[in-house]
């Protein structure tokens, strides 16, 4: 059912033809990035959060991101936190390892993270564990009905120039 509303939300905006149905499984950044044959920074992994209220908010990042707690709180005014295993599938949509921004549940905001901007494209999944797309930065925000850019993540880059 996910990949299904997934890949019709994405028809409907004209991105479509540029799914990519996998013989193996994309549901980690390492995995996709195997099965795609790219660097695993390339996937545009979707994070999902709680918001103060209960809901689900969704940042799409690049695959080598995590979520920085201070620019986080900065941006949105509340520490970050995950989602519950449990939780994501009846708050978002989608079940876990295929979450992704494309057909989510309706009122569930969408943000795009500004590591993605490295890349001319990423690859987000498209609803499943076996599913991708090709899109550019500006393409994903359109696709996937973004809030907007935000600058809430830190790359592994950033992380291994901090000193222990």
């Amino acid at each position: 059912m996910s990949f299904a509303k997934a890949s019709l939300d994405l028809q409907q905006k004209g991105f479509g033809k540029r799914i990519r149905v996998l013989e193996q499984s994309s549901a980690t950044v390492e995995l996709a990035a195997q099965a795609l044959g790219v660097a695993p920074e390339r996937i545009a992994k979707t994070i999902a959060l709680k918001t103060r209220d209960g809901r689900a908010l969704l940042v799409v990042a690049a695959g080598d991101a995590r979520i920085d707690g201070g620019k986080f709180k900065r941006a949105f005014g509340f520490k970050p936190k995950m989602l519950a295993f449990d939780e994501v599938e009846p708050l978002v949509g989608h079940r876990p390892g295929g979450v992704t921004p494309f057909g989510r549940n309706e009122g569930v905001q969408c943000w795009v993270d500004v590591s993605v901007e490295r890349f001319e494209t990423v690859f987000p999944a498209v609803g499943d564990a076996a599913s991708a797309v090709e899109l550019t930065p500006a393409e994903l925000e359109t696709a996937c009905g973004s809030m907007g850019r935000v600058d809430v993540c830190k790359t592994i880059e950033v992380l291994a120039t901090k000193k222990p």
